[in-house]
């Protein structure tokens, strides 16, 4: 089994930061993509980046500049530092993860989400 714990969430005002984390443990052999997803009260969940294990990371267009993901392999940790918050980035942020576990199966994986709330 494969678990992602994600953390740092919480209030902030317009314009300020926040750092999420996410942690993946047990039975894993390889991450391939961890990326950050993020749902708003009453919207679907959108993809907000991406994080490939080779690869170039991808962001929603809404928070390029702003956003940047990142990732600790020896840790299995992604994080996500938000910068210049908007209340229109308020939502629950789920982690997710692609994981090659000791089974030799493939699956992907979410986390419990974290709330982060922008507003002043």
């Amino acid at each position: 089994q494969v678990q992602l714990v994600e953390s740092g969430g919480g209030l902030v005002q317009p314009g300020g930061s926040l750092k999420l984390s996410c942690a993946a443990s047990g039975s894993i052999v390889s991450i391939n993509v961890m990326a950050w997803y993020r749902q708003a009260p009453g919207k679907q969940r959108e993809l907000v980046a991406t994080a490939p294990s080779g690869g170039s990371t991808v962001y929603a267009d809404s928070i390029k500049g702003r956003f940047t993901i990142s990732r600790d392999n020896a840790k299995n940790t992604v994080y996500l530092q938000m910068n210049s918050l908007k209340p229109e980035d308020t939502g629950v942020y789920y982690c997710h993860a692609f994981v090659l576990s000791d089974s030799g199966r493939l699956s992907n994986y979410w986390g419990q989400g974290t709330q982060v709330t922008v507003s002043s």
